[in-house]
């Protein structure tokens, strides 16, 4: 019978069950936890560990409580349920805490849960597994992955296949991951076993990794043709991922790929894992096969389908295919699915092709299907036009988004179409806010055109599927359904952005509308004015706009999806507010905040409001398609759901509960049917697209059904942070921070369009007037090759009598010049000191010397500038140091550089400080710096002065560079700016702006067009710039403000945390950096440290924003907090940035102090990297309130606002006391100290002084007082500094760590049961010592033999642990003797406490960290914080450590064993997949191992070896074990390597340094190891827990323990059987001993790691380590763990592969042989496998050790001369597990050999073992595959025996008949030739060989026959006897009556003739007598 145990919550055996994240103080789980038992009962000392975690606080858990249930009761009572109530949960210390867990146990077996449901194969709760459906990928959304190249590893384990159908086949697994191959070794049968791994590395990022596909298949080594098969694909979430990325042990169905439908062709058992950075690999502690290994449940393949649906394609057109410029295309169409490209189609614009079908399984492998278009001339695909993913998520449903009766749908989709994209990708997002767009590496950045097609699925296969007649519809779509819509942005305002040194522009575009670079579409307004970059005054730059805000529109044309966009952004509001109401909630860390509840009723009563507004119905809706019905139909139940949740829902595990709605929400939200591109914004410099911004169509939506049918940004302000395309800008810098008003439509829908609430809109025409200068002179006829009217940028444009009005527009005025100051301004305008240079040149003349060259005055490119001397200062500006020679650089003593002038410029290329006679040219650098005057105007509003200055004028400058408003001496061109605003005509039904389309160029006369085109040619050849196509002329628009308003920011800065890595801990000069718009400001610098705080306020006065107010209080700006870290030499970097938006106040008396809430802070595009406590608030300055600067009061401290008093923590005075331990691996430290630092208090300790021996702290406790805030949001860190005292009285800090969070270590000082920790104590009196002595030599030495040695070794007490032991070797005294295996390190065990009970490690760290090698060492100490009376005369509590005088014990001298029993799952190291592994053991200075003892050729190795070695603790307290690959000529490879820290153990309270046994045996192989008897460590524990010593019975039977009476009766219900346990003391001890949790004897797995990819499993080690203090005296005996050595047997190998004779001419089907097989193999009898050695190859340097089971085939063969030869049969036997034979051939039949009969129990064929019986004999079936199935092909009549090595040596026997022939005598087998018998006697060949084969064949033909003639005589008779029957013929009866009574009345006849007539008569009387007797 098989258990198991259910449990809420807990470890159980050392397995570890976790429940969901519930929140508040009182959390409710009710959940149930199964552990299974599979074949073991329950034991009595079983119990059930419950660990109660915080996993609130980031990257960090915190822990609350444990407890531990003893599970005895449900030993004793199995049918009843084990109530636990309010059981209280217990802290580090073993002290009881204030929580209590109420918790049900109940013991069960399978039919029990069966009840409930079936097991999931995977692992997981019974109640899930109802909820799996499974047919697509889950569409249930979790925590996105991060984008971060991460190291992998994948490892398939292949064990065996059973049932592969098939004859005679030699099976191979072919394992392919993520396209490496691998292969196993070749088998033989259709059972093969392998026990191969494969293993394989990636690195690369997670989303890509988990799309990498597992194929396993089967394949047939001869033909090398693929047989069956299965395909895996890795799943990272979803309900059909597997627990931990893990199948343990599964049985995979497999199936002919090509055949689906065949259904299963066999089984493979595979173990699979995928193991990212810090996953355990699974522990299997199994041997690698078991005789009784009943579990073949099945896991499906995804090849092994639950069915085939067809997917048809129909695709009809595609438009706006473009690669190239003027180019055509010529594009093929290609689908891939799976990974595999499986079709392939012509889009046309006429008549559609064939539909496109393919075959997907279900579940569905794949999670998209991608579209790729290519460009193939020729038939030949070179070039990709664009690419688009459709997620089947989108397009299918599961049904598994709604609880309930919900089906789902198959795939479906259009017909629609699929927007094309190409060319630059995006990079690797952050968590996107808007799940359309999806979280992975996008197709392309560029519009490449859209594709119509349809899709539709099929359950069943339609070969002759009809094409859709749907050319008329698509010429519709085309045409006539489609509809103007309109585009309008308006951009705010632009800041955070680099030093772009040219100028920039932004373009919109929607599709290819309003693309400037593709000509061959109609011009539109689609970008801005160009403006330059101008200097913020900190770090950033921004567009100067102010009140003229630029405003461009686009018009296009689109279908009407209208309808489908209203249900999406009514889901979109549902999700944004339900999102938004979240966020608030989680930003709530404290549970006991007032404002949690009426948060959490708010986010309900909204999200019940929201989900019960109805969607628009979509069944009545005629352009609806099958996927839109069925999107709102699963949409509209998920709806209806989640309002009955949000009713009902009580307000405890609220954020985990609303996260669920959220994902739920978004599963539904993305809409596949789009039709309408992104809209693209883009950053253009030097007519290049530079940055990006892709805002999604249906967000800025308007709809006229109102506000929440529209986009959420429709007609709003948002703010977009531009990123970079994939491989451009630099890393972790954004672009620009841009915020716009974005509006998209039905034209017909603009007509009253008003985006903002005030504003301006104004459009101007505009054209630039060149002059160039001449001899002093200006004019347009100097100009050359420049064009007298160009645009900013000197291309040509229009001139001003050229232009004409767009339809809808006229002119408003006439020409104006307007000079755009904006382009004219100073980039440094804001900077506080400029440096300004000239180079003076010179060069040489004819006669050497140097004189001023022909531009004496340039700047550092060689442009003419003014002299130094004229130069001057320009007004608001000063200088305090005149013009000086650089002197600095690369130059001589008066600042020359030198070099040769090279034409046409006459500049050197290169310069140099040394003079030489051939240098002709020379320069030197002269510099000044000048300061801004401080004046009465700020930065920003002289910038405002300068732009509304009225002065008209010319520009004078140089095309190419920046124009002046005052002529230069350089100056040859000059410009002027031309405007003509224009004023929209009275147009009813449309806004104005949409109808500004096409160019202002004037209409030409026919016969100028043809001059005109030539003049066009001519000109651009000569003047337009090589890759510059000129663009037509086009209006710009602005939207102008007249009423600037001011306002105040407030933003309070408190703490930033969790800022590093764990292995980086010390932050540098942190500083925060407050970007706002085109303002910043910066926090104090503060020192080194993890958590800084600043608790400061920065202000921002006057503030400029040109929105309404109501529009600033809807969408304001965001604050972006930038965390920067400063290093002594003053280098910034960026850390990290917080985004939000401040709270607005419109009006000051309602202002309400916002809460300082915990931000993310994140890095560049990726993941979290910590979070900063902050708020920010946004107040209008009114004209009432506006007197004051500030406006509000803010306190004022050493030089900074501080927080204001409301929002400040509260302080309590606290006691932090400290256990100093000591410092550990510090090197070069002389005198080392400790300095402990918290708030604005620090303790430090006492130098240590001779560090070299003995590193503890000569105290051992300090007390540290101070006030700390009480609540945990502002709790600040611990600063451990060690600072190392060197000579003179230097002090350097040499390491330094941080403890984040001191809540763990909270106590309650007046607790009456706390046990202060003591560390233990190291000696023993003298008479103990001796006594121990006298005890080691008199027992533990013993020479002779006991009755254990023949029996069982330490490996079966391991086997007994992992429930491996084979059940025919059965030992009754098992259980005293056993221990425990973990299958995790001994520290990671959360009984224990990582044992570190008595002394915590923490890390130290650089101070000024290098990435490479931050830890430089370890303090070992331990923490209490406790509150401290403020009142000097109120009792002080107790101290939590005592204050030892001494620490005589340490450093102590200690005797180590290591054991090393195995290791497994080892990375391999060599080309053929293996490795050579050997242990090295590094402690200290010592290094023991030997490299010559090698494993060769495995993964697993099995080591069985012991090193004993001598260490002092805590000097050499590291422990080292690696493990290495032998190699014989290259250098050893470190496979990997785990870390020990031995002093934990000496000095944990478990009793960790030798694990306690499970009885005290005097003798045999299971001695006890300890140096003290039980007794004695009793007494030890107790004086450790500070308990009076335990008082024994002289008879020792009973104890005085801990204040009660302990009896052994209680413990021992019986006299113990086995010999040697020792006294009952001891006996009674040891059991006393069990119950107080300490670590009993164990073997630990330990994880191997290597430096060559950090935190990933490189295999697995087990092991344990047992220490001996040396003042305890010697230790026990050593264990002997040698590995077992098989046993010599004789039977069957593979390769060995033996023959018979042949018995020709067989004709009854027998054969007789008289024919000895003899095979020689090494038997492990433990593990039921046989041992192969040997070499693979003649060349391998070593042999390779196999396991493999011990299996006979016996194949019987058809001998044919000509042809090959007939395979008749197979029989394959499992020695280990064999049928018993039939004793006769009639009993022998194929249900002898069924894997998995049908018969009960009791009517099943018995199987035994060979290896048991030694003999046995009599027949077995054969067989052979027959259309599928198996059928009896023949019997088999042997005798099987098996020898050991010295029987078969007495008992010598020949293969086959040869000598010697005996035991038995075989002779040759008596064989009749059969060639002339047939013409001999052909009767008994006959018989002999027809009628003994085929005897029940003709008995059963001649009945048969028999039945026929019956059958046949009876139709043949019947149509006679019915006839009769009918007729009745009564006349002709009368004649015979009338001669009877003639013959009577005749007496004297003769007798002839009475003779004659009697006959006749009686005849006749007899047909007459038959009617007569039938009628009566």
């Amino acid at each position: 019978m098989s258990y198991s145990i259910c449990w809420p919550l807990g470890v159980f055996s050392d397995v570890k069950r976790t429940t969901r994240e519930v929140e508040g103080n009182h959390p409710v789980w009710n959940e149930t936890l199964i552990w299974h038992l599979w074949n073991h009962p329950l034991q009595k000392d079983s119990f059930l560990q419950i660990t109660l975690r915080d996993m609130g606080s980031v990257k960090k858990e915190r822990f609350i409580g444990m407890a531990t249930v003893l599970l005895k009761p449900l030993v004793k009572k199995p049918r009843q349920i084990l109530f636990v109530n309010d059981l209280t949960l217990l802290n580090h210390s073993m002290m009881p805490t204030e929580c209590t867990v109420t918790l049900q146990a109940a013991l069960m077996t399978y039919k029990d849960i069966e009840k409930i449901g079936d097991e999931d194969l995977l692992a997981i709760t019974a109640q899930e597994v109802a909820k799996q459906k499974l047919m697509f990928p889950s569409t249930t959304v979790h925590k996105a992955l991060s984008p971060k190249p991460q190291h992998f590893q994948v490892r398939v384990q292949v064990f065996e296949a059973r049932q592969l159908m098939g004859n005679d086949i030699k099976p191979v697994v072919k394992v392919v991951i993520g396209g490496h191959q691998h292969h196993s070794r070749i088998k033989m049968g259709n059972n093969p076993f392998f026990n191969e791994i494969f293993f394989q590395n990636f690195y690369e990022a997670p989303m890509k990794f988990f799309d990498e596909i597992i194929l396993i298949q089967v394949r047939k080594a001869k033909t090398g043709s693929r047989g069956d098969g299965g395909t895996w694909r890795l799943v990272s979430h979803g309900p059909s991922a597997s627990p931990g990325h893990t199948l343990l042990r599964k049985w995979l169905g497999l199936c002919q790929p090509n055949e689906r439908n065949s259904g299963v062709r066999g089984y493979l058992k595979v173990t699979i894992c995928a193991l990212g950075v810090g996953d355990q690999a699974p522990v299997d502690q199994k041997l690698i096969y078991r005789v009784d290994d009943t579990d073949t449940r099945i896991f499906k393949s995804s090849v092994v389908p639950i069915s085939i649906a067809y997917l048809q394609f129909f695709i009809y057109c595609a438009e706006d295919l473009h690669l190239k410029k003027h180019y055509s295309v010529s594009p093929m169409l290609e689908v891939e699915l799976i990974g595999e490209k499986v079709t392939k189609a012509r889009p046309s614009g006429q008549a559609p092709t064939a539909p496109l079908t393919c075959p997907l399984q279900l579940p569905c492998l794949s999670s998209y299907i991608k579209f790729r278009v290519l460009d193939c001339p020729r038939n030949r695909c070179n070039d990709e036009i664009g690419t688009v993913s459709l997620s089947l998520n989108q397009i299918s449903s599961t049904g598994a988004e709604i609880e309930g009766m919900y089906s789902g749908f198959l795939p479906c989709f259009g017909p629609s179409f699929l927007t094309l994209h190409g060319g630059k990708k995006a990079p690797f997002r952050m968590k996107e806010e808007d799940p359309n767009i999806p979280n992975i590496v996008k197709d392309g950045l560029a519009y490449r055109g859209r594709v119509f097609l349809e899709l539709i699925t099929h359950i069943k296969s339609r070969q002759e599927a009809k094409m859709k007649d749907l050319s008329l519809d698509v010429i519709s779509v085309e045409h006539q359904n489609r509809q103007k819509y309109g585009l309008c942005v308006i951009f705010l305002s632009c800041t955070m952005m680099p030093d772009f040194k040219d100028l920039i522009q932004f373009e919109v575009s929607i599709g290819h509308y309003g693309n400037k670079m593709d000509l061959s579409y109609k011009p539109l307004v689609s970008t801005t004015q160009y403006s330059p970059a101008i200097y913020d005054g900190n770090i950033y730059h921004y567009v100067p706009w102010y009140n003229t805000k630029p405003v461009v529109a686009v018009t296009s044309f689109w279908e009407d999806v209208g309808f489908r966009m209203n249900c999406l952004n009514l889901l979109q509001f549902t999700r944004d507010r339900l999102k938004a109401n979240l966020d608030t909630l989680k930003s709530m860390r404290n549970p006991r905040d007032p404002a949690l509840l009426p948060q959490w009723e708010k986010l309900l009563r909204e999200l019940v409001e929201d989900c019960k507004r109805p969607l628009p119905c979509m069944t009545s809706q005629p352009k609806a398609t099958d996927l839109d019905k069925n999107r709102w139909k699963l949409r509209r139940l998920l709806l209806q759901e989640l309002a009955q949740k949000a009713k009902q829902a009580p307000p405890r595990d609220m954020v985990a509960t609303a996260e669920g709605w959220l994902y739920r929400l978004n599963a539904v939200l993305p809409e596949p049917q789009m039709n309408l591109p992104d809209v693209m914004i883009w950053l253009m410099a030097r007519e290049q697209r530079a940055a990006y911004a892709q805002v999604p169509a249906h967000s800025i939506l308007f709809s006229p059904h109102g506000a929440q049918h529209s986009g959420r940004f429709c007609g709003k302000t948002q703010t977009l942070f531009l990123q970079y395309p994939e491989g451009e800008g630099e890393k972790d810098t954004l672009p620009a921070q841009l915020r716009v008003c974005m509006w998209l439509g039905n034209v017909t829908d603009s007509r009253d369009l008003e985006l903002l609430r005030q504003g301006e809109v104004v459009v101007y025409a505009e054209t630039y007037e060149n002059q160039a200068k001449f001899k002093d002179q200006w004019g347009q006829q100097f100009l050359q090759h420049r064009p007298n009217f160009s645009d900013v940028t000197g291309h040509k444009a229009l001139p001003k009598e050229d232009f004409r009005e767009p339809p809808g527009w006229h002119w408003a005025g006439p020409w104006t010049v307007e000079p755009q100051r904006r382009l004219l301004l100073d980039t440094d305008i804001n900077k506080s000191q400029v440096l300004e240079e000239v180079y003076e040149n010179q060069r040489r003349d004819a006669m050497g010397a140097w004189v001023p060259a022909a531009i004496p005055n340039t700047d550092v490119n060689g442009e003419p500038v003014e002299a130094r001397e004229i130069v001057k200062c320009p007004q608001g500006w000063h200088v305090k140091q005149t013009w000086a020679v650089e002197l600095n650089h690369a130059v001589d003593n008066e600042g020359w550089e030198y070099g040769v002038g090279i034409p046409p410029s006459g500049l050197p290329q290169v310069w140099n400080s040394v003079e030489k006679t051939y240098y002709s040219r020379r320069r030197r650098r002269w510099a000044r710096v000048r300061y801004r005057d401080h004046g009465q105007l700020s930065h920003e509003q002289e910038t405002l002065s300068f732009l509304q200055l009225d002065e008209a004028g010319w520009e004078y400058g140089v095309f190419g560079s920046k124009f002046h408003l005052n002529p230069e001496p350089q100056s040859r061109f000059r410009r002027r700016c031309w405007h003509r605003r224009l004023a929209p005509n009275k147009v009813k039904g449309i806004a104005p702006i949409f109808l500004l389309e096409g160019s202002l160029v004037k209409p030409q006369r026919a016969d100028m067009v043809s001059s005109t085109r030539r003049l066009d040619r001519i000109m651009s050849s000569r003047r337009a710039p090589p890759g510059i196509t000129q663009t037509p002329s086009l209006p710009f628009i602005y939207c102008v403000f007249n009423k600037p308003h001011y306002y105040q920011l407030f933003c309070y800065i408190y703490q930033a945390r969790n800022l590093m890595s764990s292995h980086v801990q010390t932050f540098q000069g942190p500083f925060i950096r407050l970007v706002f718009l085109n303002h910043s400001q910066c926090t104090q610098t503060l020192k080194s440290s993890t958590a800084p705080t600043w608790a400061q306020t920065l202000i921002f006065q006057h503030l400029l924003l040109y929105e309404n107010p109501q529009d600033t209080r809807e969408s304001p700006p965001c604050v972006v907090l930038e965390l920067w870290q400063r290093d002594p030499q003053g280098n910034e970097t960026l850390w990290g940035r917080s985004i939000w938006q401040p709270v607005v106040w419109l009006d000051a008396q309602d202002r309400i102090l916002p809460p300082m809430r915990w931000h993310p802070l994140v890095k560049g595009l990726e993941d979290e990297e910590g979070e900063i406590l902050a708020s920010c608030e946004l107040i209008l300055e009114t004209e009432v309130l506006g007197e004051g600067l500030p406006m509000l009061s803010v306190p004022w401290k050493n030089g900074i606002y501080i927080l204001p008093k409301s929002i400040q923590p509260t302080l309590r005075k606290m006691a932090i006391e400290m256990l100093v331990w000591g410092l550990r691996n510090m090197k070069q430290v002389r005198s080392p100290q400790l300095l402990v630092e918290c708030w604005e208090e620090s303790l430090q300790t006492e130098p240590i002084r001779d560090f070299q021996t003995n590193p503890n702290f000569t105290q051992s406790a300090l007390l540290l007082t101070l006030y700390m805030p009480t609540e945990e949001t502002f709790a600040l860190p611990l600063v451990l500094k060690v600072v190392d005292n060197q000579d003179f009285g230097q002090e350097t800090v040499v390491g330094q760590a941080n403890v984040h969070s001191l809540q763990p270590y909270f106590c309650d000082p007046w607790a009456e049961d706390y046990v202060p920790p003591r560390p233990p104590s190291m000696t023993l009196s003298p008479f103990i010592f001796q006594l121990l002595g006298y005890l080691y030599e008199k027992f533990w030495f013993k020479s002779s033999k006991d009755e254990y040695d023949q029996e069982v070794d330490w490996w079966s007490k391991l086997f007994w642990a992992t429930g491996d032991a084979p059940q025919t070797l059965k030992y009754k005294y098992k259980d005293y003797h056993t221990l425990k295996v973990y299958d995790c390190e001994l520290e990671a065990v959360p009984a224990f406490q990582g044992l570190q009970d008595f002394c915590q490690t923490f890390k130290l760290y650089q101070e000024w960290p290098r990435l490479d090698s931050p830890v430089v060492g370890e303090f070992k100490g331990q923490f209490r914080v406790y509150p401290f009376p403020e009142n000097p005369e109120a009792p002080k509590p107790p101290r939590q450590f005592p204050l030892w005088p001494k620490k005589e014990d340490f450093p102590q001298q200690c005797l180590v064993r290591v054991y090393i029993v195995r290791a497994f799952h080892l990375q391999p190291q060599d080309f053929n997949g293996l490795c050579d592994p050997y242990v090295i053991l590094k402690l200290g200075q010592t290094m023991l191992g030997n490299r010559d003892k090698y494993q060769p050729n495995t993964l697993d190795p099995i080591f069985g070896v012991m090193f004993e070695l001598s260490c002092t603790i805590p000097l050499e307290k590291d422990l080292e074990i690696q493990l290495y690959d032998f190699d014989l000529f290259s250098p050893d490879d470190m496979i990997g390597t785990t870390v020990i820290d031995l002093e934990d153990r000496l000095l944990s309270g478990f009793g960790a340094r030798c694990g306690l046994s499970k009885s005290y045996c005097q003798s045999g192989p299971f001695r006890w190891r300890d140096q003290m008897p039980p007794s004695l460590l009793l007494e030890h524990h107790a004086k450790r827990k500070g308990l009076p010593p335990p008082l024994f019975s002289p008879e020792g039977d009973s104890v005085y323990y801990n204040g009660k009476k302990f009896e052994l009766q209680s413990f021992e219900l019986k006299p113990p059987r086995a010999r040697f346990l020792g006294s009952k003391k001891e006996r009674l001890a040891l059991y006393l001993l069990h119950t107080q949790g300490l670590v009993p004897e164990h073997v630990e797995t330990r994880t191997l790691y290597s430096d060559s990819q950090p935190g990933i499993d490189q295999g697995k080690v087990q092991m344990w380590v047992d220490i001996f203090p040396k003042k305890l005296g010697p230790p026990g005996p050593p264990v002997n763990i040698g590995p077992r050595k098989p046993k010599r047997w004789l039977f069957g190998l593979e390769k060995d592969t033996q023959k018979t004779d042949v018995h020709y001419r067989s004709l009854t089907g027998e054969g007789i042989f008289n024919w000895r097989f003899i095979f020689t193999l090494d038997y492990l009898a433990a593990e039921h496998v046989c041992v192969l050695s040997e070499k693979d190859y003649i060349w391998s340097l070593d042999p390779t050790v196999t396991k493999f089971p011990a299996r006979l085939i016996i194949q019987v063969w058809d001998n044919n001369i000509i042809s090959t030869d007939d395979f008749i049969g197979v029989l394959e036997l499992d020695l280990s597990d064999m049928p018993l034979p039939a004793p006769h051939a009639r009993l022998c039949s194929v249900r002898m050999l069924e894997a998995d009969p049908k018969w009960p129990h009791f009517l099943q064929h018995k199987h035994s073992s060979l290896f048991k019986m030694k003999n046995v004999a009599g027949w077995w079936p054969c067989q052979v595959l027959d259309g599928g199935k198996w059928r009896l092909s023949g019997k088999v009549k042997m005798t099987l025996e098996i020898l050991t090595e010295k029987e078969a040596l007495i008992k010598a026997a020949g293969r086959g008949q040869s000598e010697p022939n005996q035991y038995p005598t075989l002779h040759p087998p008596l064989r009749t030739h059969t060639l002339f018998m047939w013409f001999r006697s052909p009767i008994g060949k006959f018989i002999r060989v027809f009628w003994r084969r085929y005897r029940f064949r003709i008995i059963a033909a001649a009945i048969i026959l028999l039945i026929g003639l019956l059958l046949f005589n009876f139709i043949y008779s019947a149509p006679n006897y019915l006839a009769m029957s009918w007729i009745k013929p009564e006349l002709r009866l009368n004649a015979p009556i009338q001669i009877y009574a003639n013959i009577i009345n005749a007496p004297n006849a003769s007798s002839t003739n009475s003779s004659n007539l009697t006959t006749p008569h009686s005849k006749t009387q007899n047909s007459h007598l038959l009617p007569q007797f039938q009628r009566n």
